[in-house]
């Protein structure tokens, strides 16, 4: 149990001070401090309200805010810890499950859908390839058009025997 809970009650009644009034003053319901005063705080949905209430109340009665905060802060710890490690990986695993089917049975456009980066390496590497055998092609094919490079060839009998050469015809 919080052991804070029964300072608060000290605190709140030795100096006169009564449940409804301090509910009043700090605009937390009556049944909100009687239950931080017993350390019930099973009964708040949301720690992170229940800390900043705690601190409020504290500020109220003028105690000390840092022995407070760390009281609470190891009392959430030790209740919070005793959780067994196989049911977090049970509760883990089911999370996962979930996920899964969540992400199976989404609708979601191709636009926008997550797609592993060991997927997509092949269609960049294709792509590259493409552009670099269209430029080849483009290359090859103006160079041909504009004759560069065109060589004529003859074969010539001289004098008993063949002759061959080679000619550059650059434009």
């Amino acid at each position: 149990m919080f052991s804070q809970g029964e300072v608060f009650r000290n605190t709140r009644e030795s100096s006169g001070v009564s449940l409804e009034e301090a509910s009043k003053d700090l605009n937390i319901p009556v049944i909100e401090l009687e239950q931080i005063e017993a350390g019930a705080f099973g009964a708040f949905e949301d720690i992170y309200l229940l800390k900043n209430k705690i601190l409020e109340y504290a500020k109220y009665l003028g105690l000390d805010l840092n022995k407070v905060l760390e009281d609470f802060n190891e009392y959430m710890f030790d209740r919070t810890s005793k959780i067994k490690l196989k049911s977090i990986e049970t509760e883990m695993k089911e999370l996962e499950k979930e996920e899964m089917i969540d992400e199976e049975n989404r609708v979601s456009s191709p636009y926008t859908k997550y797609i592993p980066k060991e997927r997509t390496v092949p269609y960049i590497i294709g792509g590259i390839l493409i552009v670099i055998l269209i430029i080849l092609i483009v290359f090859w094919s103006i160079s041909t058009i504009m004759g560069f490079n065109k060589k004529t060839k003859t074969i010539s009998y001289v004098g008993g025997a063949y002759e061959f050469t080679q000619q550059n015809n650059n434009g």
